[in-house]
């Protein structure tokens, strides 16, 4: 299985009023008003079928735009190297990022979200509904991530994983 390679078809597109990194909130539920709408290309819109019962969504897409990917970095909130898989860094090995969204509605192929931190023309590679019963972990630790964010959390990220 090593060495093995995957190749994913896009289901969609990922469309925000985030044009570049600097900026772009660095977790979605740090964006309670960024509004985006996320295409699903008509031959995958069946399976948005029962989609609109749920109030959030776990976004699947490719991280298209960030740097060479390394083993560790600095992340955001923190000043000390970790491993990037302590971390949720785009410049990753497999470049897939994860986000959970507000669905707000859906409009046939679209869905209009909001809590959105992806930058605009990503590739959407995933669409999985949010279950709290099954996602919500109360009992979970956040490792050397700070239990409170510092106000500069606020103005988004910087160009640190970019091209």
């Amino acid at each position: 299985m090593q060495g093995q390679t995957i190749t994913f078809k896009p289901i969609g597109i990922i469309h925000s009023p985030f044009k570049q990194s600097a900026g772009t909130p660095i977790q979605s539920v740090l964006a309670p008003q960024a509004e985006g709408t996320v295409e699903v290309f008509e031959e995958f819109a069946e399976g948005l079928g029962d989609v609109d019962a749920f109030s959030h969504l776990h976004l699947l897409y490719a991280f298209d735009r960030a740097r060479t990917p390394t083993l560790t970095c600095v992340p955001f909130l923190d000043d000390k190297p970790r491993g990037v898989f302590a971390t949720r860094a785009p410049a990753r090995p497999n470049g897939l990022g994860l986000s959970i969204v507000r669905l707000v509605r859906r409009e046939g192929s679209r869905l209009r979200v909001r809590e959105l931190d992806i930058l605009d023309g990503t590739p959407l590679l995933d669409i999985k509904p949010f279950v709290p019963r099954f996602d919500a972990r109360p009992e979970a630790t956040s490792g050397w991530v700070p239990s409170t964010l510092p106000d500069s959390v606020g103005g988004g990220a910087d160009d640190r994983f970019s091209r």
